[in-house]
């Protein structure tokens, strides 16, 4: 069975979502006369019209009153009576992305991500709804803050994004449609341009992201850092798991997160016990990694040492 391409649409209600489908099913560069199954879970203030698209007659418009609608069935009997070719979702801010991926058909395959915010009241949500905020912004590849002004403190922004995803993509457009792509630089807590640095505890998290999205970086540099070891029976001896418990969006979402370590003598370290780690950081490509180049830390040094004063780390 092919795999159905799907597009989806994040945000919350006015920030945007269906001005920017509107946009993408006029463009000559994305309707190329498939057919296009487009999924409304939410009523905004603009309204889909199939006679202004290109190819309008191939867009089929459906939409879920209710989550309790939004089911495998429902999707694939709308997919089936459209003869869609693709789907484009946009999904209501207000329910977890999660759900939306019990239902989707086996052989529907996320193509993109888009995360469309209001930029005037997008710090309002991301104060009151921090796990809704976090559960969008953390699965998006290009979060597009529209209505955007001088006015707006776009560090606080960026900011805000960063803490949740180092990788999506942040593009401001300006009230006049201009469109600006965010430049700003991340300044590290540590001196990543020297061949050797200690990380400070609360610094772990942001040592973690960086280094295994970029781990070319960190090829070469030797990292002194406290962690919490981990290791099982399914390791090879020589090797254990560095690491710190890590909060994401909420208390909920306390997850393990952790460098994998080769030493020979990673049998006499107690598991679950605290250490400050030295070693020298590899890029290397390995089944670990998911044979992917990943970052390997090969141990110069350990010593035990006391747990930090805040164990839980942070993403920010």
């Amino acid at each position: 069975m092919n795999a159905v391409p799907v597009y989806l649409f994040l945000g919350f209600l006015d920030g945007g979502k269906t001005s920017f489908m509107h946009e993408n099913l006029c463009d000559e560069g994305f309707m190329n006369g498939e057919k296009t199954l487009v999924v409304l879970c939410e009523e905004g203030e603009k309204e889909l019209d199939t006679s202004r698209y290109v190819g309008g007659r191939n867009v089929t418009i459906v939409s879920v009153e209710d989550k309790e609608q939004l089911t495998e069935e429902f999707l694939m009997q709308e997919f089936k009576k459209a003869r869609a070719e693709r789907v484009l979702i946009e999904y209501n801010g207000m329910w977890m992305l999660n759900e939306l991926g019990e239902v989707l058909p086996k052989n529907w395959q996320v193509y993109q991500i888009m995360m469309l915010a209001d930029a005037n009241t997008f710090d309002m949500y991301n104060n009151n709804m921090r796990q809704l905020v976090y559960d969008k912004i953390n699965a998006c590849e290009v979060v597009f803050f529209n209505r955007f002004s001088d006015e707006i403190d776009k560090m606080k922004l960026h900011t805000i994004v960063r803490a949740i995803n180092r990788r999506a993509n942040i593009i401001y457009e300006y009230k006049d449609g201009t469109i600006e792509q965010d430049q700003i630089v991340d300044p590290l807590p540590f001196d990543i341009a020297s061949p050797a640095f200690e990380v400070k505890d609360e610094d772990f998290g942001l040592l973690y992201l960086d280094a295994m999205d970029k781990p070319e970086n960190y090829n070469g540099k030797t990292i002194t850092f406290k962690a919490l070891v981990a290791k099982n029976s399914k390791m090879p001896k020589d090797t254990f798991v560095g690491g710190r418990f890590a909060m994401t969006c909420c208390v909920e979402d306390i997850r393990y997160v952790g460098f994998l370590c080769k030493w020979s003598k990673a049998s006499s370290l107690s598991n679950r016990g605290w250490y400050m780690v030295t070693a020298e950081v590899k890029a290397v490509k390995d089944k670990m990694f998911g044979n992917e180049v990943g970052p390997m830390f090969y141990v110069k040094d350990v010593k035990p040492a006391q747990k930090p004063e805040e164990e839980t780390v942070y993403f920010s």
